[in-house]
């Protein structure tokens, strides 16, 4: 189980970090084709509001991170919950308010590394 935990919060600041990285770099060159929805248009005027949401990903990227390498298991443990909770509600939120995938490929993972944090051991 805590194998699995770790994979999952691996795999959630993995896509952080990468979401960091398409929002406050790759905005304008490699967004438009992760974003095919989107007018071509859109990402120009929208360079630095994503970039700015990019630093908010990259925040939680680092403190999932934080939650991994935390040597005081109980602590790990707070931290892995506080940050799996924030992506999980921003994954529920952007399935509803932006695209149902991004429930499926944030808020999911998210959600069951909290059933394992709060049901396993």
């Amino acid at each position: 189980m805590q194998t699995l935990l770790l994979l999952l919060l691996g795999l959630m600041a993995f896509q952080h970090f990468f979401f960091l990285w398409l929002e406050m770099f790759a905005w304008t060159s490699y967004a438009p084709k992760v974003f095919r929805g989107f007018p071509k248009e859109f990402f120009g005027k929208t360079k630095a509001m994503a970039a700015n949401q990019g630093l908010y990903n990259g925040f939680l990227a680092a403190g999932l991170v934080w939650a991994i390498l935390a040597p005081d298991p109980a602590f790990a443990k707070q931290l892995s919950v506080f940050f799996a909770a924030c992506v999980a509600a921003a994954g529920i939120y952007g399935g509803f308010s932006v695209q149902r995938t991004i429930f499926f490929v944030q808020g999911l993972p998210a959600l069951l590394a909290l059933v394992l944090l709060m049901f396993g051991d």
